[in-house]
């Protein structure tokens, strides 16, 4: 069992390495096999890469902060509080445009990360 208490997550310092844009929060190490989960910080201005995933579905938990999803071209605003769906193969990018931090988990099958991430150009 692991229990990851988005409070912590929406106050502490951006954990995530430099030169990375994830870091890790769920793995085999925590004894999952099937899912892994990742914490994000995306700074008051960033531009995502439209990527999608041929096998992972993931969900994303909105933890603080306002931005825009874009699936299969469809702009959404989203804030924190939300929690997004995705389905395999749906094109998609997040664009934070608000001037303050956004901060987002995702969980998703089919780990690793690297394994199924796939540009759109």
């Amino acid at each position: 069992m692991k229990i990851i208490r988005t409070d912590e997550y929406r106050e502490m310092a951006d954990p995530t390495p430099p030169g990375k844009a994830l870091n890790k929060i769920l793995t085999t190490a925590d004894g999952a096999k099937e899912i892994e989960g990742i914490f994000v910080v995306f700074p008051g201005i960033r531009h995502g890469r439209t990527h999608y995933h041929e096998k992972r579905e993931g969900i994303f938990v909105i933890l603080s902060g306002r931005a825009r999803i874009t699936v299969e071209g469809r702009d959404c605003p989203i804030e924190a509080g939300d929690i997004i769906f995705l389905a395999a193969g749906e094109k998609h990018t997040i664009t934070n445009e608000s001037g303050e931090e956004f901060r987002f988990m995702e969980f998703f099958t089919n780990p690793p990360h690297e394994a199924d991430w796939i540009p759109v150009e």
